[in-house]
């Protein structure tokens, strides 16, 4: 049965990296000593080594090991003999380019479904929606596939901005760019503000956080939905 914490962002204003979700990861984790972490997203171009460190760093404040997929000669079998996983957030088209390259896109779809506990941060809960579309990042690479892990039946758009009233800034928002996608997509798009996140646990997903979600659907008006709600009614 599928298990997961899908988060906007891995560090909300005035705390640690991870912090605001350690009790929830206690218990996401509380089956395993040991988690594996992909490190694919290097954001700010930081390096895989360094990037575990950050993530090791935090988990062990709740008597957790990582280890990063990086680490590993095969990454398949690494992922296939997981007890849990975390894929960190940074530029979702390196990220999604990594893990096609490697091989392990599929793996990692298998490993989810299976059961195995996984944690993804804004790029990595990018890749838990059915293609990558709307991430926000910059393409500076170009992976083989927009497709990604669909474990959940939409998209995902970490970050959400609302548009700040009064600002004098001409670009476009959020809400623009999700309603151009549309134009070109019917696939339902879940915008999480920081400090939100999806909990999924089998074919349950519901919205937890203080704050609502910006929810967008093919040809319909967006609307909010309030923390605690079910998200699984989207397809």
């Amino acid at each position: 049965m599928k298990h997961l914490i899908i988060a906007s962002t891995s560090t909300v204003y005035g705390s640690g990296y991870l912090e605001y979700l350690l009790p929830d990861l206690s218990k996401l984790f509380s089956e395993t000593e040991e988690i594996l972490f992909i490190p694919y997203a290097r954001p700010g171009g930081i390096s895989h080594e360094a990037y575990t460190e950050v993530a090791a760093k935090a988990f062990s404040k709740i008597g957790k090991i990582v280890k990063g997929l990086h680490e590993f000669e095969d990454p398949i079998a690494a992922i296939q003999n997981a007890k849990g996983l975390f894929t960190g957030g940074g530029n979702t088209f390196v990220l999604v380019s990594q893990l096609y390259k490697n091989g392990v896109m599929e793996p990692l779809r298998r490993a989810i479904h299976s059961g195995t506990p996984y944690l993804g941060t804004s790029a990595g809960s990018n890749i838990c929606g059915l293609t990558m579309q709307t991430t926000n990042d910059m393409p500076i690479v170009y992976p083989p596939s927009f497709k990604t892990l669909g474990i959940v039946p939409f998209n995902i758009n970490p970050h959400y901005l609302d548009p700040v009233e009064g600002s004098t800034h001409m670009g476009e928002t959020r809400e623009t760019r999700i309603k151009e996608f549309h134009t070109q997509n019917h696939i339902p798009v879940v915008g999480l503000r920081e400090g939100s996140w999806l909990y999924v646990k089998g074919e349950e997903i519901f919205l937890k956080g203080s704050l609502t979600a910006r929810i967008f659907e093919h040809g319909k008006a967006p609307y909010e939905l309030e923390t605690e709600s079910s998200v699984a009614y989207l397809t």
